[in-house]
């Protein structure tokens, strides 16, 4: 059994996959929301300790005792990490793990600091023989340290670190293809900041994270809608896009003005997209797929179609994988993250 272990900054979410003979078989979920949920969720707030507890209390609920944990994969926020595609060429490992580092030096800003390498093979390259695409991947050491530090208080070994852009597309990986001509568009929105995935079979990998999250959005109905800060996050959840309206709009008509934090982030991903077009010269994308616990926004997806003029969906990571009904607790693009940290473990094995 594989245990992705997505924390957070305020939920922390659990999938435990198995590999069967169609591809995986999901054998729990189960999230915990890290703050106190009877006050107003600030970030800023939210330190290791907390953390933790919000973990041994997740693990503590479900039966699974950390120290018998022994697949255990970990993501590290697109934040603090830097992602960049590459070509190099086809190597055995210990070459390629050599190789990393020295690329790592002319593609990646380091500021000196002391860097934590990690790479993911894309696969060959389209244009050139005898090499490959990589995904390149660093952290500070101090960013590791301090992930590492937090699974050890909360009594597990961890057995790989991965990054959430990584996450996410690995989780699409495991139910889609790539389109072979233009890129598909992976969107993950989380609490405090939401990650943006662009890639195809013959196009540049790219990810980009978006300052914007479900926090923002809920601060922003709070000020337009004069309401407190629990309210106002009960009312995007309820309402969905309809919550950013001022009690003066017409209901009947969605129309979100004022620069709202929505219509922000979908600016955001715009600008995003164009910035990828021009730097790639790919501009046919296939369609979005949303995920993250800002998929459930009611007629988000469809607001998303409307201003981007593509086709726009929820993720689902359990797609095409063997489960049981009452297997997913909640809405399962929330998931896609946790999902695609234990597959990660299962194509490692």
């Amino acid at each position: 059994m594989y245990i992705g272990l997505d924390i957070g900054r305020q939920v922390v979410k659990l999938v435990a996959l198995e590999k069967s003979k169609t591809g995986f078989k999901v054998v729990k979920t189960a999230q915990r929301v890290i703050p106190d949920q009877s006050r107003p969720y600030d970030p800023e707030k939210i330190d290791l300790p907390i953390r933790v507890i919000a973990i041994k209390e997740l693990l503590r609920q479900n039966g699974i005792k950390p120290k018998r944990i022994k697949n255990l994969i970990t993501g590290i926020s697109g934040t603090n990490a830097s992602i960049k595609q590459i070509t190099t060429m086809d190597m055995v490992t210990d070459e390629l793990d050599s190789s990393m580092n020295f690329e790592a030096r002319k593609h990646i800003p380091m500021d000196g600091t002391d860097a934590v390498i990690d790479y993911q093979i894309l696969g060959p390259n389209r244009n050139e023989v005898d090499k490959i695409d990589v995904a390149l991947i660093a952290c500070t050491k101090r960013v590791l340290n301090n992930h590492l530090s937090m699974l050890e208080e909360s009594g597990m070994k961890p057995w790989i670190v991965d990054v959430d852009p990584v996450a996410v597309m690995n989780s699409f990986l495991a139910t889609h293809s790539l389109p072979e001509e233009g890129v598909v568009v992976l969107l993950d929105i989380g609490a405090v900041t939401s990650s943006l995935i662009v890639w195809g079979n013959q196009d540049m990998f790219f990810t980009r994270d978006l300052p914007i999250g479900i926090h923002e959005m809920v601060k922003d109905i709070s000020t337009r809608r004069s309401l407190d800060y629990l309210t106002a996050q009960s009312e995007l959840f309820s309402s969905g896009v309809e919550a950013f309206k001022k009690p003066e709009e017409d209901k009947g008509i969605i129309a979100i003005t004022d620069r709202s934090a929505l219509e922000n982030f979908i600016e955001d991903v715009r600008r995003t997209l164009r910035f990828y077009a021009k730097s790639s010269n790919q501009s046919h994308f296939t369609g979005i797929y949303v995920s993250g616990g800002g998929s459930s926004i009611l007629g988000l997806d469809a607001l998303i179609q409307e201003r981007l003029q593509l086709d726009t969906v929820v993720f689902n990571p359990f797609s095409g994988m063997d489960m049981k009904d009452e297997v997913v607790e909640g809405d399962p693009s929330q998931y896609t993250i946790a999902s695609g940290l234990a597959i990660r473990g299962c194509n490692e094995s």
